[in-house]
């Protein structure tokens, strides 16, 4: 089958909006937003994020393991222990940045959704 200009087009627009929604999902939980958020003060253990986020070290993890997943967080090995930074610390505070301002322009209504506000969990 021969692709055509515009399907070639709608395929590629639709590959990058696929790849951001996924993005997206890697700082959708509160708990990796926490880490996130954490880890622009420098890179920590795990233990560390256990002690400062009052997280279980399986939830932290669990976390850190999507995180690193989804090419937000870099690790490395400092004898026994792992030592988690952000990958792109710049463009991660540019994201949290224009997501304190989206917030602030949109007020309650995100918290408010139906699907994804902070009742959601509780009716679905």
């Amino acid at each position: 089958m021969t692709v055509s200009r515009g399907d070639a087009s709608e395929s590629a627009e639709l590959t990058a909006l696929s790849a951001a929604a996924c993005l997206f999902n890697g700082f959708s939980d509160r708990s990796r937003l926490s880490i996130v958020q954490h880890l622009l003060s420098g890179e920590h253990r795990v233990v560390d994020l256990v002690g400062h986020l009052g997280l279980a070290q399986s939830t932290v993890s669990k976390h850190l393991a999507c995180l690193l997943d989804c090419g937000i967080v870099d690790v490395r090995t400092q004898g026994r222990a792992s030592v988690y930074s952000l990958a792109h610390p710049d463009a991660t505070l540019t994201l949290l940045a224009a997501t304190e301002q989206m917030l602030a322009l949109t007020g309650d209504a995100v918290t408010l959704c139906a699907t994804y506000g902070t009742d959601a969990a509780a009716v679905r």
